[in-house]
């Protein structure tokens, strides 16, 4: 079964030890997806250039990127234009054939822009937004993944993706991780962060959740303060369309695969065996 990782934006992910790891997998003749994230770059692209990043808070209290027309030039500039080279440079430099992408490339990830987005400000006020561009997924070219893994290639997908209107939209890697493994039924959905999974505490890496029942996802949103929201959103959409485990952690793939962190998968997992 191909096994789907999803390598955070954030500041303090360990790139660089789950390439090596990513290598490793491929090598013994596992096919892996890898999706990335570019949240931190593109925060220092904005300053640096000059426009201040933004966030707007949905009325669930869901926090995303504002994404303009200029952020989303920025946004593409990180996560496309730098990001996804240096991870598959890293890889061809290991022996792993990867093949970088953007959601763009052969209409790999389509995905609904909205008209109009509701946001909740600072004092409490709901604003109308619209023009910003983000999407939802709706679609994913399984078809042209399949024929990439089959010909030997590791694809490595960067988190923008094609409107029906042909517009270029930033889409949560998180949940298109989640689409992807879902399209491609992947037996293992992996999202690597900087944090090591769902905790009771944010501030208490002791009090990390282990194991969650995919059906008892709901229960535990609660705990998923920050971005955490967005990966138990994902792991929720992937276990929902048939994906049987996901697992949440961070530092070591390995690790996480073997159980250091979060591992939410359906029951009749739950007592099954631990491999891909």
């Amino acid at each position: 079964m191909t096994l789907v990782i999803k390598i955070g934006g954030g500041a303090g992910v360990a790139t660089e030890n789950i390439l090596r790891e990513v290598a490793e997998l491929v090598r013994t003749g596992q096919q892996v997806v890898l999706l990335h994230g570019g949240s931190d770059l593109t925060n220092t692209l904005s300053q640096q250039l000059g426009h201040e990043a933004r966030t707007i808070t949905s009325p669930s209290g869901m926090t995303s990127r504002y994404t303009d027309s200029e952020t989303l030039s920025i946004f593409a500039m990180a996560v496309a234009g730098q990001i996804n080279t240096e991870l598959v440079a890293q890889l061809q430099g290991q022996g792993i054939n990867a093949l970088g992408l953007a959601g763009i490339d052969g209409r790999l990830l389509q995905a609904r822009r909205k008209a109009a987005i509701r946001s909740i400000t600072p004092e409490g006020r709901v604003q109308i937004i619209r023009d910003d561009y983000t999407g939802q997924i709706e679609q994913v070219n399984g078809d042209l993944l399949r024929l990439l893994l089959g010909a030997g290639y590791t694809p490595v997908i960067a988190p923008l993706a094609l409107s029906h209107e042909g517009e270029r939209l930033n889409v949560d890697g998180d949940r298109a991780a989640a689409a992807v493994a879902a399209a491609l039924q992947a037996g293992t959905l992996v999202i690597m962060t900087n944090v090591s999974g769902l905790r009771r505490d944010a501030n208490d890496a002791s009090t990390v959740i282990e194991h969650i029942p995919a059906e008892s996802v709901a229960d535990y949103m609660e705990y998923a303060q920050g971005r955490m929201r967005k990966k138990m959103l994902g792991a929720q959409e992937a276990l929902q369309a048939g994906v049987q485990r996901v697992c949440i952690g961070c530092e070591s793939l390995t690790n996480v695969l073997n159980g250091a962190g979060t591992i939410i998968e359906q029951t009749h997992q739950l007592v099954g065996r631990r491999d891909v």
